[in-house]
């Protein structure tokens, strides 16, 4: 396997990442949650999931591949007092009303900037700026498309159209999502070791961009299956891990726990329903 580099696993503010025991928002959802949880919200695994219009002036969206996730909304997900409740949106959702979204109690939002090597949100200005002049700690994601081009040319469009990360103690490090393939088969006609290498050239660019290693969002279903249950980014990269249902269920290989939860993509805010796995003390350390 190709891994994304471990030679330094310090960034430049944050200190070493550190294995810890899932925080306490995590434990008191797993608390109220239902032991048997229905294989609802996974990636469809066994057929490619619906596919876009490549037309679609929106692009496609963290979340898009979930069952339920291109048509009918799933339920929203109730949270427990305490919860840091975030969002993730992109140019479907058009220009947001971030006042009330910050008074419906969003405190984080991560904003798809772009997609591939060719396309950019025409929203983002709007909702990038938006989101941090309501007082949100916010980032941007970007949509990848291995089949198109090599993992470091993405990383550098990114970056250079608003995918960057300041250190600024406000700004959410730069996300890299990885699902199904909304154009074409599922891994996008990749093995798992050239799927793995050109996570690790996104990585290692972004990395030497910014400082900082991406999060990856994806779920377990399409890692396990498009990397082959790689391990070796775990150590560096945190998870922002997608399952829509009242419980996280098994994390993608590697990582034993995960930074943001995707637990909906309906409810209370615009666009897709978030968690981060802590307190608000650890969330100003994740973005310091």
């Amino acid at each position: 396997m190709v891994r994304s580099d471990r030679s330094n696993t310090r960034s430049p503010r944050s200190g070493r990442r550190r294995r810890r025991p899932l925080g306490p928002v995590l434990a008191a959802l797993l608390a109220t949650a239902v032991c048997a949880a229905p294989a609802i919200g996974e990636p469809l695994s066994t057929r490619s999931a619906p596919r876009l219009d490549p037309r679609d002036p929106g692009g496609a969206w963290a979340g898009y591949s979930i069952e339920g996730a291109g048509g009918a909304s799933t339920a929203p997900r109730a949270l427990p007092a305490g919860a840091l409740r975030g969002m993730d949106v992109s140019g479907h959702q058009g220009d947001v009303d971030w006042g009330k979204a910050r008074a419906d109690g969003a405190q984080f939002a991560y904003v798809k900037a772009t997609e591939g090597t060719g396309f950019r949100n025409d929203h983002f200005g709007q909702q990038y700026n938006g989101s941090a002049g309501a007082g949100l700690v916010h980032g941007a994601y970007h949509f990848a498309l291995p089949d198109r081009s090599p993992g470091a040319q993405q990383a550098n469009f990114f970056v250079d159209n608003g995918g960057g990360w300041p250190a600024d103690g406000r700004t959410l490090p730069g996300a890299v999502d990885m699902e199904h393939n909304p154009y074409g088969e599922v891994c996008y006609g990749m093995d798992p070791g050239a799927m793995s290498r050109w996570i690790a050239d996104f990585s290692n660019t972004y990395r030497a961009r910014t400082g900082r290693f991406p999060v990856i969002y994806t779920t377990a279903n399409w890692w396990n299956r498009c990397t082959g249950g790689n391990p070796d980014f775990a150590p560096n990269n945190p998870l922002w891990v997608a399952r829509y249902g009242p419980q996280i269920g098994p994390l993608p290989a590697g990582w034993d726990y995960h930074t943001v939860w995707q637990n909906s993509n309906n409810g209370p805010l615009p666009g897709g329903q978030d968690v981060f796995n802590g307190d608000i003390a650890q969330l100003t350390r994740f973005v310091s």
